[in-house]
């Protein structure tokens, strides 16, 4: 007997998503940046590699707390229309959706992180049938204890690869917590500064990547270099170097590392060689400092990389 239509549609649901590679879970921050001319910019740093990824076809699990006020619907509302699942976006009736106040001194940018916001406070996500191939997550969303303990509990759920993104900001972060999250990490990525602060200086830059390597038992580190471009090690003596082609035109840099950071998953996900990987990152990375902002909202930015990259069929 032929399946009715009910059953055909769920038969047809389960294939997809058997054919699906498993998500990546994003776990972290989504907050807005208030300017003093009352300028509003939606990032934090797991959102915004969230958001790349689901330009480029690979539909995270997005695991965050907002508010229950009006700031937390406009990032809901935002998700939802660029095709995010909001299943994991919790509301917190208490705390208010995070906010990072910026002053401006002589046209320079300073930065107010306020404490007891609701991503602050998010709770161990419900259980997925489909368990993530990676976990992402920074450093920043951990500060409080409730944040860290689901965090805690979601890799301790799953055999998942766990990359750390580190985002020290002062004064939210204390070396002892951050490096117990680096130990319990396959990959990290981090800048040249948080490498200083965090690893055991050594002569050079690759001997100091090989102590930080050992150090936290890691597969691979990655350490962005700003206009340098990045430099990767892993625990097999990979060494790989990427810089930005000559002339770039820079808007801002603000989210490149993040930039960077997406198509590194991107790479883990899908097998790329490291080298390949890192070359599309710088990639994806100096297209994105053309623009100002973290995120682009014009979904025709990331088709060049979709074709180039063989993820087209995704769309």
């Amino acid at each position: 007997m032929l399946p009715d239509r009910q059953e055909t549609s769920a038969l047809l649901t389960t294939m997809d998503i058997q054919n699906l590679p498993q998500p990546i879970a994003i776990f972290g921050e989504v907050l807005f940046d208030q300017f003093p001319d009352g300028q509003r910019l939606l990032g934090g740093a797991p959102f915004n590699v969230a958001w790349h990824l689901q330009a480029f076809g690979h539909a995270p699990c997005f695991i965050s707390r907002v508010g229950n006020d009006a700031l937390g619907a406009d990032i809901r509302a935002a998700m939802s229309a660029w095709g995010m699942d909001t299943d994991n976006l919790q509301t917190d009736p208490e705390h208010p959706t995070g906010v990072v106040q910026i002053t401006l001194t002589h046209g320079e940018p300073a930065y107010q992180i306020l404490d007891h916001q609701a991503y602050d406070y998010i709770a161990e996500p419900r259980p997925n049938t489909r368990p993530p191939a990676i976990i992402y997550h920074g450093s920043l969303a951990l500060r409080h204890p409730t944040s860290a303990q689901a965090l805690q509990a979601l890799t301790v759920r799953h055999t998942s690869t766990v990359f750390v993104d580190v985002n020290l900001r002062a004064p939210w972060w204390q070396a002892a917590q951050v490096k117990t999250w680096l130990a319990a990490a396959d990959w990290v990525k981090l800048n040249e500064e948080e490498l200083q602060l965090l690893a055991r200086p050594q002569a050079t830059l690759t001997d100091t990547l090989q102590a930080f390597l050992a150090d936290y038992q890691l597969a691979t580190v990655v350490v962005t270099r700003g206009g340098q471009g990045a430099v990767a090690l892993t625990a097999g003596g990979e060494l790989i170097e990427v810089a930005p082609d000559a002339g770039i035109q820079v808007a801002d840099t603000v989210g490149a590392g993040d930039a960077f950071a997406s198509v590194l998953l991107l790479g883990l996900q899908r097998g790329w060689p490291l080298a390949l990987t890192m070359g599309r990152a710088q990639d994806f990375a100096s297209a994105l400092v053309g623009r100002t902002g973290a995120t682009v909202q014009d979904r025709a930015f990331y088709q060049p990389f979709r074709l180039a990259w063989g993820l087209a069929e995704l769309a």
